[in-house]
Formats: C-alpha cells, sequence, structure tokens
C-alpha cells in the first residue's frame, strides 16, 4: 500500500489500523534542538480523542502517546522521531455484520476491489483512528513554528452556521463546548441539532474555518508547489472532507476585480484579505484563512439497502460507537494538517535562500 507519507523536508510516516494493537508514526526531518514539550502533544491528542462528549463516538481511548526515538532530555536529536498510541478499547465484534458487506459511502468497496482484502473491523486502515498520528506529528510541528497560531472552530452543522465575522468571536470560547463553535448560543443549537441527529439514527456533516495567524512571507513556491494548493491536499486527506476553500473562495467568482483585490498599506499588508493570505502561491504575511467542509459519516444506526461481495443486494444496519458529526473532533487534526504544511514549507523556504 502506497501512500503513507505526507510532506517534503518535515516528513510524517504513519502506520496501523483502527483494531490492530497500536497505530504510530515516525516523524523525520525535524531540525535538532527543539525543545519538545510532550504535555502540549498530549493536549492536543485530547482534543481529538474519542469518547469525550455525549456528541461523539463512545469509544473510550486514553491515546497516550509514547515517544520511542528522536526526543532526548526534553529537545529534538534530530533522528527520526519515533512514537506509538495503544488501542485500548476495541470491540471489533461490532463490525462482524459487514465482513462481508459494503455500507454506502464508505471505503468498505474500493478498498476490497483495489486490494482483495480489507481489515473490516472499525475501517482498519481507511478509519479515522489515523488521524491520531497526524495530530501528535502536528503538535510537534507547532512547536517548530512557535510564533504562528492556528486557530480552528466549527462553522455550521449541517444548515446551522455561524453568523458573526472572526474579528467579532471570543476565542476562548472555543473549547468550552462540545462542539467546539465560538459562539456560545449557536454552540447549543448545534449540540440540541446533532443529538437530534444521533436519537434518528442519522449523521450530519458541517464545515471548519481555520485562521493561522503570524506567518512569515515567503512560503509556498509559485508553480507546482503553491501553498494553498499544499494546504488544500491536506485537508482533502481527512477522512470525510468533501471540500477545501480559502480566502473569498467560490464567494470570489461571483464578485468583480474592483471589489476583490486587496490594496496595499505602505508596510506591505492589505486593507482586504479576499487572498486569504496567500497570492501567486506565496504566503503574503496576512491571516491564512481557509474552510474545509465536511460530509455526514456514512454508517448510519438505520436500514440500508447495499451489496455484498457476491454482489447481491442485502439490507443492513450499523452497530457500535459512531459519531453522529465528525467536525467537532475534527477541529485539532485540521490545525494539525495546517501545522504540517507549513512546517514542511518553512523548512524548504530556509534552504532556498543562499
Amino acid at each position: 500500500m502506497a501512500g503513507n507519507s505526507f510532506g517534503n523536508l518535515f516528513k510524517l510516516v504513519t502506520f496501523g489500523e483502527s483494531h490492530g494493537q497500536a497505530i504510530g508514526g515516525v516523524i523525520d526531518g525535524c531540525p535538532a534542538g527543539l525543545p519538545i514539550d510532550t504535555e502540549k502533544v498530549q493536549q492536543e491528542l485530547a482534543r481529538r480523542r474519542p469518547g469525550q462528549s455525549s456528541i461523539v463516538t463512545q469509544r473510550k481511548e486514553p491515546d497516550t502517546v509514547k515517544f520511542l526515538s528522536g526526543i532526548f532530555e526534553g529537545k529534538t536529536t534530530g533522528t527520526p522521531i519515533g512514537f506509538i498510541i495503544e488501542n485500548a478499547n476495541q470491540k471489533s465484534n461490532d463490525y462482524s455484520h459487514i465482513k462481508d458487506v459494503y455500507r454506502p459511502s464508505h471505503a468498505d468497496y474500493t478498498y476490497d476491489q483495489k486490494y482483495g482484502n480489507r481489515d473490516y473491523r472499525g475501517g482498519g486502515r481507511s478509519s479515522a483512528r489515523e488521524t491520531a498520528c497526524r495530530v501528535a506529528a502536528g503538535a510537534i510541528a507547532k512547536q517548530l513554528l512557535k510564533d504562528v497560531t492556528f486557530t480552528a472552530y466549527t462553522s455550521a452543522v449541517g444548515d446551522i452556521k455561524l453568523q458573526k465575522k472572526f474579528e467579532e468571536l471570543d476565542l476562548s470560547e472555543i473549547e468550552k463546548n462540545p462542539v467546539r463553535c465560538p459562539d456560545p448560543a449557536t454552540a447549543k443549537e448545534m449540540e440540541t441539532f446533532i443529538k437530534q441527529i444521533r436519537s434518528q439514527g442519522d449523521t450530519v456533516g458541517g464545515v471548519v474555518e481555520c485562521v493561522i495567524s503570524n506567518v512569515p512571507v515567503g512560503l509556498g513556491e509559485p508553480v507546482f508547489d503553491k501553498l494553498h494548493a499544499a494546504l488544500g491536499g491536506a485537508m482533502l486527506s481527512i477522512n470525510a472532507v468533501k471540500g477545501f476553500e480559502y480566502g473569498s473562495g467560490f464567494a470570489g467568482a461571483s464578485m468583480k476585480g474592483s471589489e476583490h483585490n486587496d490594496h496595499f498599506r505602505t508596510d506591505g499588508s492589505t486593507i482586504t484579505n479576499f487572498s486569504g493570505g496567500i497570492q501567486g502561491g506565496i504566503s503574503n504575511g496576512m491571516d491564512i484563512t481557509f474552510r474545509v467542509a465536511f460530509k455526514p459519516v456514512a454508517t448510519l444506526m438505520q436500514k440500508q439497502k447495499t451489496i455484498n461481495a457476491e454482489g447481491q443486494e442485502v439490507e443492513m444496519q450499523g452497530k457500535g460507537r459512531h459519531d453522529p458529526c465528525v467536525v467537532p473532533r475534527a477541529i485539532p487534526i485540521v490545525e494539525a494538517m495546517a501545522a504540517l504544511v507549513l512546517a514542511d514549507f518553512y523548512l524548504l523556504n530556509k534552504t532556498s535562500k543562499i
């Protein structure tokens, strides 16, 4: 199986399955001498872990990370950083009913057709459980980019949308509610809706918005390695993501150039930020802003018609522990993937200057 690594200079390789003994990763290319706060890594994992509230999957995983190499006396050594996260709460029998059945809109069918063999327990390698490795690595990348801040939050769940602009938000509210929406009233409405959806055995999607501040000017390349292209690829690699837009996004398509152009101040900053902090594929020093759309979770607690491995039409119903909405737990994943991209481009930018 190819495609288990991410990045160029700051590179992450992950391994493991949802119901295997452990998941883990190796970070290659992290510079030597970087102080690592392992508690901050654990805090990021706690934001993603299952079982953290009543509106997410009730699988109980502590997601305790154990570093195996690359860190000595609290600092990176410059050698590969190896880590594992043990799986502590597998219930593989919850998936025995789909051993030979394909869940609609899931990876089951394509995985089986491509490899001729699949780990049906929780989706195996295609499970979002793998994203814990990304969060651990992203927490290291954040510490490399110590002056850069990553702020992701829930801006929509179904048709319920956050109406306030970023400048109007109290970002301290993000971690005060299980939905991770920075507006308490909207957060409560979202939470109630997700609980209603769960009671119906259904699922719902949503949107994560992310703002990256204090980004150095000059990250990204103007042709194939555009910064926004790398961010888009990173976000689209996350399970359940169906869309990515940065800056004005699709709304920019209905604007005039006279409305959309970001006019400069004398210090090089811009009055508006429709460019989303990136121009010509290169960061311009303004906040990088983007949005990520997540589809409804494919596994439903409702009966659905599907097919089995023999091509026969059958009826199936999801069992076990699943998120009715992935968006609240996706917040740290979005931040982590953004941090991995910027760490890579930060190191690439250093090597491009003589």
